[in-house]
């Protein structure tokens, strides 16, 4: 695994189009989904994300918990894989609608087979969290939380805090500190 660590995108900057397959096609009820399918004024949080690497699988279940936070307060929520499955077969769709199957993921896991959506953003690690205002402007990218594999229990404190102050603020006023796992498997 090579640590890497996420760019500091500007904030404000506008949520980049997409239009990706859905592994959990059936527990979500579409096959596609656009960036204009999470339109309504609703804020948008966008993690980038795997199967297999280990700083994933760290905050997972800690991501599904705050998946249903989201979900109770109007945020909507999407996971994007954007690594090269030829090379890492434990990130396949196939794989991925099955691990979203089998961890009953609340939220739509799309596939970027061709890499462009997470150039597009700026994705830079698994996992890299993005939280969109509701006109789809960048409201916060960084950490979930202090956590990392080994070192304590994962809670996605930061990125519930930064959800918190977007719904009850507006804004994200607190500190934004960059995801850290793995990078991003290539073509």
């Amino acid at each position: 695994m090579a640590l890497t660590y996420s760019k500091m995108t500007e904030l404000g900057s506008k949520a980049p189009a997409f239009e990706l397959p859905v592994s959990n096609s059936q527990s979500v009820g579409k096959d596609i989904l656009r960036l204009k399918d999470f339109a309504g004024g609703a804020p948008l949080a966008i993690v980038f994300m795997c199967n297999h690497c280990p700083f994933v699988i760290h905050v997972e279940d800690a991501l599904i918990r705050v998946a249903q936070v989201c979900r109770e307060q109007g945020v909507q929520m999407v996971g994007i894989s954007s690594n090269d499955a030829s090379r890492y077969p434990e990130d396949s769709f196939e794989a991925m609608g099955k691990r979203a199957a089998q961890k009953e993921y609340p939220f739509p896991y799309l596939y970027d087979e061709s890499q462009s959506v997470a150039r597009a953003y700026g994705a830079e690690c698994t996992p890299d969290f993005f939280l969109y205002d509701g006109s789809h402007c960048l409201a916060y990218r960084g950490r979930f939380d202090e956590t990392r594999p080994g070192t304590g229990q994962a809670t996605g404190t930061d990125f519930l805090q930064a959800i918190d102050e977007l719904l009850n603020l507006g804004v994200v006023t607190m500190p934004q500190r960059p995801s850290m796992g793995c990078n991003i498997k290539w073509k």
